[in-house]
């Protein structure tokens, strides 16, 4: 792979490259329907015609350096959209492109630094390491020690990174099509569009250090979550305290049982009380993001995907959750008509919802619940299997663009207690936190 400073350059290549997807598409999409008139079965088409569209798609996003990563966080959006087996392979090519992405040369890290902090930047730092600690999706930290000595992590934007996640991200809408075949009643421009601006909202570090301030301000003193202070902020870099701790891969890899539960009860504190705490979602509940500090506090880290909810979580949620597992039907399906998650002109049945819904429920439906990747299958098979009433259900319902990231993170969060194999009283959190849910 190329350096990501060769981003820029690369522009025109790209754009060109990403053009031929859409036709590819189509070509592959006029396969199956030949193959379905000649009787093969659907299912079997569409996992063909994925499988290398998949194949088609990296090897274009492996030429995008830094602009691939942040598509795949753009592509996760749509894994609760769309079943198991037509992401898979766009999940396993991605994972590969982010191990895959090289550190930035030193000098290009001086550059920056020199850029954006003058060309006395050294003098800010007792200790630099020039050797980053971590990889983000648009550039890398480093570990240092300010000049007052307080251990820090310094983040800088890989050079170019901007011009080149706008315009992949441009041309990557051409994608749209896809995701109409696959799921029919999901509107995708608006989605699209709320997408491109929260994802674009990362490349500023100056508002990635304000809304970092507004958690720490909302979270300090707190004997739950600990967000570190920030001390200085421009476009490009971003300096804060450093967080000390065991990672939450560590603890999921080797976590006892106690630590891997209060890490799950603090990834729910957290993605249910920052919104009405701080008027924000962390929205990239990704195990790198997190560190489980020795007090038993949540050391969150990394403030640039966040979802702003000023009036907090929408009540209806919570509403909408406790009439379901109430089992009033038509109280629910009416709500979710309101709210634009069933399109006016869908017919669905409104027991039909609720049988849909109240599995994925179950975590809240009593006190106590262990979160398993064998629960987690379970109900990806449920929703995904193309023979089942629950996926052809789903395929008619929309996701209103106020709720893609919501929607996405408490996806992504339900992953992580999965993999955490935590057990806690999850119930009891969306009783204490999230508007409508606690009986009136």
């Amino acid at each position: 792979m190329g350096r990501v400073t060769d981003i820029p350059r690369r522009a025109v290549s790209r754009t060109a490259k990403l053009a031929t997807l859409p036709l590819g598409l189509a070509g592959r999409a006029a396969l199956g329907l030949g193959k379905r008139v000649t009787g093969t079965a659907a299912d079997m088409v569409s996992a063909e015609i994925q499988q290398r569209t998949a194949e088609q798609l990296f090897s274009v996003l492996g030429q995008l350096k830094g602009g691939a990563m942040k598509f795949g966080q753009a592509l996760s959006v749509f894994e609760a959209a769309l079943p198991e087996h037509l992401t898979g392979p766009y999940r396993a090519a991605l994972t590969k492109l982010q191990e895959a992405a090289p550190p930035m040369p030193v000098a290009s890290v001086h550059k920056v630094l020199a850029e954006e902090l003058g060309p006395r930047w050294k003098r800010r730092f007792a200790e630099f390491d020039d050797q980053p600690a971590a990889a983000a999706s648009i550039g890398q930290v480093h570990r240092a020690v300010y000049h007052n000595g307080t251990p820090v992590a310094v983040k800088i934007q890989y050079p170019g990174a901007g011009k080149a996640l706008v315009s992949d991200l441009n041309q990557l809408s051409r994608l749209a099509g896809l995701f109409r075949v696959l799921q029919p009643g999901l509107d995708i421009k608006p989605l699209l569009g709320e997408l491109r601006a929260r994802v674009t909202e990362e490349l500023d570090y100056k508002l990635e250090a304000a809304t970092q301030k507004a958690m720490a301000k909302a979270f300090a003193h707190d004997d739950e979550i600990y967000v570190p202070k920030v001390l200085a902020g421009t476009d490009r870099v971003l300096i804060t305290a450093w967080v000390d701790g065991t990672p939450l891969a560590d603890v999921i890899a080797h976590g006892s049982e106690e630590d891997r539960d209060l890490a799950g009860l603090r990834m729910a504190t957290l993605h249910f009380s920052a919104p009405a705490r701080a008027g924000l979602l962390h929205a990239d509940p990704h195990p790198g993001n997190f560190r489980l500090l020795d007090d038993g506090r949540l050391g969150v880290i990394d403030f640039g995907a966040v979802a702003r909810v000023p009036d907090g979580l929408p009540e209806p949620i919570g509403r909408l959750t406790r009439l379901t597992l109430a089992g009033d039907a038509e109280a629910v399906l009416a709500g979710l008509r309101d709210e634009g998650f069933v399109p006016p002109n869908v017919d669905v049945d409104a027991q039909a919802i609720l049988d849909y819904l109240l599995p994925v429920l179950e975590p809240i439906a009593v006190d106590e619940f262990r979160f398993t990747r064998e629960w987690l299958r379970s109900e990806a098979t449920r929703l995904a299997n193309p023979r089942s009433d629950a996926y052809q259900l789903g395929k008619k319902l929309n996701l209103p663009p106020s709720y893609l990231m919501i929607y996405r993170v408490t996806l992504g969060s339900i992953g992580v207690l999965c993999q955490l194999n935590a057990k806690a009283g999850y119930r009891a959190v969306l009783e204490r936190w999230l508007p409508g849910f606690a009986d009136e």
